[in-house]
């Protein structure tokens, strides 16, 4: 996913019930939370290699990170808030398992797991995941995004009157 993740998270928190605290940051932190190791990717370790294989994008990082998180954030009473968060991480790696590819065997085996190859086409690699077929469903995730948004906003001017 390119630009999909952040709409994913609008999507999601949409989706659930309102009286979430902070359901919308939640969602739309956890939502692009694992793509922070670009900073890292691009100025540090100059592209070297794949920035999924960060720990950030790997399963079993977040796994025990919840494992630490969830009861604190029950101790606190933010149970269904971190819920959201780490579902919308989970939703981020899901997303990027489409052409992406994530370890979702990890620590076990470092091999990408992909439902799709995006093979390099074209001279430049957004070119050649934009002109994949792929590229369908993040058009799709964005659409939902957008038609929940309208939606939103039509029953909110609804509400004001005229």
């Amino acid at each position: 996913m390119l630009t999909a993740h952040l709409p994913s998270g609008y999507v999601l928190a949409r989706c659930l019930p309102k009286g979430i605290p902070a359901l919308m940051p939640a969602a739309l932190i956890g939502a692009i939370l694992p793509d922070i190791d670009m900073i890292w990717f691009h100025f540090v370790d100059d592209r070297a290699f794949h920035h999924h294989r960060y720990w950030v994008h790997v399963p079993f990082f977040w796994l025990v990170v919840a494992s630490v998180a969830l009861p604190l954030a029950w101790w606190l009473g933010w149970l269904r808030t971190a819920f959201v968060f780490f579902a919308a991480i989970l939703m981020h790696l899901i997303l990027d398992s489409i052409g992406g590819g994530i370890m979702w065997a990890a620590p076990v085996s470092d091999h990408l797991f992909a439902l799709v190859t995006v093979p390099p086409t074209y001279g430049h690699w957004v070119a050649s995941f934009i002109l994949h077929w792929t590229f369908l469903a993040e058009l799709g995730v964005w659409g939902a995004a957008i038609l929940l948004w309208v939606r939103r906003r039509q029953s909110t001017v609804s509400l004001e009157g005229p």
